[in-house]
């Protein structure tokens, strides 16, 4: 009997410790201070240990990007419309960029870009409110560099060649973002032309034309910029504030642009100067379309800009100039080139100032002239000439705590074109545009 109320008592005392045990649980978990994150820790390490580390740890990533949307109404003197989609000049985009020191002075890095679009704006017409390609995702840079403050920077890959934007990125302001050089042609490009009459324009070979066929250049209708290509690109490093570019790629391509950035007194300076040469004909298709090029084109493009702004006002200009000269070393191709050389030059100037706590305003105005010439594709000469004129003028306002920008815009393009082989030239009927939207970045 002793024996067992010996064991009747061991048994009552594990069952209060047991008890005891279990309300100071609560307090012990709530104890972040003490020992009881030890054993987490530990299983955290173990995990690290098991984890592919190179990419992690040696190897910076930074992801940034924007979403550009905009709503868009059109009249073309026959018919009217609004659309909304993504923007085709600052398409969304999401961008990864990794980067690692090899030595003090050496750093080899990594990017990757993706392009967006929801209804791609870039393919809009009278027939097609939500683009070409809605819902789409491209490859817009894929490349690795090394990178040295001593020696320059050498990138292999997709990425944008020397004479890339060219025309483009001399602008610092806002206009930027949602029109600049090449903005014009982008908004006008996809849609159909009309005559005075408002009928569709129709050359004979292929469809009915577009503005994008009286349009010349290569990247974008706009002469004197290139585009993104599978290139070797070697950039020098910066002395004074001037730095030189130069690419080679594809089969057969290279540019090469002088790049200005720096202060005169008051005022902010930039400007850059390029030319390039190719005789490909799917990556620079100068006269024909990337499905039926000329494999022994024979294309050269140059142009210059810059970009002026007095720092106490906030008024800037901006301007430039681009010039391609089409041909091929085809014989017959080249005599059926009419006309060879397209012209196109622009000025935009307006102001750029911080008047309200919200961020930075911008008023401009902008007037673009197309000198352009022909356009022949597989089928024939769809067109010889076209004298295209645009004008702008817009607003913009940056929403600093939100890093985005809000924008509105008029357009106005006419002109003439000369189609097939007439011998005198049609007039266009207008085509106006408001464009609307909004950039975020993140």
């Amino acid at each position: 009997m002793e024996l067992i109320g010996r064991t009747r008592g061991r048994w009552r005392l594990w069952a209060a410790a047991l008890l005891a045990s279990t309300w100071a649980m609560p307090a012990a978990a709530a104890d972040l201070g003490g020992d009881c994150c030890a054993d987490l820790e530990e299983r955290v390490a173990e995990l690290e240990a098991t984890t592919a580390r190179k990419g992690n740890r040696k190897v910076s990533l930074t992801v940034s990007g924007w979403v550009s949307e905009a709503v868009m109404w059109f009249d073309d003197g026959a018919e009217s419309n609004v659309y909304v989609g993504t923007s085709p000049v600052e398409q969304s985009r999401v961008r990864f960029v990794g980067e690692a020191k090899v030595t003090p002075d050496v750093s080899a890095g990594y990017v990757l870009e993706f392009g967006i679009y929801g209804a791609s704006s870039n393919g809009w017409d009278q027939d097609t409110p939500d683009g070409s390609t809605p819902n789409s995702v491209s490859v817009r840079k894929s490349s690795w560099f090394l990178k040295s403050k001593t020696f320059g920077k050498v990138t292999v890959g997709q990425d944008g060649t020397a004479t890339y934007h060219l025309l483009d990125d001399a602008d610092t302001s806002m206009t930027r973002n949602f029109y600049d050089g090449e903005a014009s042609a982008i908004y006008a490009r996809p849609f159909f032309l009309r005559d005075r009459a408002g009928n569709r324009i129709d050359p004979g070979p292929g469809s009915d034309l577009k503005w994008s066929d009286a349009l010349r250049g290569f990247f974008n209708s706009t002469p004197g910029d290139s585009g993104r290509r599978n290139i070797v690109r070697y950039d020098t490093p910066t002395f004074g504030g001037f730095s030189i570019a130069a690419a080679w790629g594809e089969d057969d391509l290279w540019d090469m642009a002088v790049i200005y950035k720096g202060e005169l007194g008051d005022f902010d300076l930039n400007a850059r100067a390029g030319y390039g040469q190719s005789s490909d004909g799917f990556s620079t298709p100068c006269h024909g379309s990337t499905g039926s090029p000329d494999n022994a084109m024979d294309c050269e493009w140059w142009g210059v800009s810059a970009f002026l702004q007095h720092k106490p006002t906030g008024l800037f200009v901006f301007a430039g100039y681009g010039d391609q000269k089409d041909g091929s070393k085809d014989p017959a191709i080249d005599a059926a080139i009419i006309e060879k050389d397209s012209h196109t030059w622009f000025v935009q100037g307006g102001i750029e100032k911080k008047w309200i706590p919200l961020g930075k305003t911008n008023f401009f105005g902008e007037y673009r002239r197309d000198d352009a010439g022909s356009n022949l594709v597989a089928a024939g000469l769809r067109t010889q000439s076209a004298e295209i004129n645009t004008w702008a003028i817009g607003a913009a306002q940056n929403l600093e705590a939100a890093e985005a920008t809000l924008y509105v815009v008029y357009q106005h393009a006419d002109g003439e074109v000369r189609v097939g082989s007439d011998t005198t030239d049609t007039s266009l009927s207008a085509l106006q545009q408001v464009i609307g939207g909004m950039k975020i970045n993140f």
